[in-house]
């Protein structure tokens, strides 16, 4: 979640497949907890999704400490 108010959630889309070559695209390392999957995720760093706020309500989990640090640096991330 990048922002929140009262009308909604703004997200970023997570998408399995390799955009390694971007530089719009920050890699998830998926493989790194699950050794099951053939490939890491990328999360793009395009425009943010709107959501409802109760869509984001039902969450799949926690993003990375780490990686989300790495995401809230990045200086062309839309902040507003």
């Amino acid at each position: 979640m990048l922002r929140a108010d009262s009308r909604g959630v703004d997200v970023l889309k997570i998408t399995s497949q390799d955009k390694s070559d971007r530089d719009d695209h920050v890699r998830i390392p998926t493989r790194d907890w699950d050794p099951g999957t053939e490939h890491d995720s990328y999360l793009s760093l395009t425009e943010p999704i709107r959501i409802s706020s109760d869509d984001f309500a039902d969450r799949a989990g926690r993003c990375d400490a780490d990686l989300w640090q790495k995401i809230r640096g990045l200086r062309h991330l839309p902040t507003s």
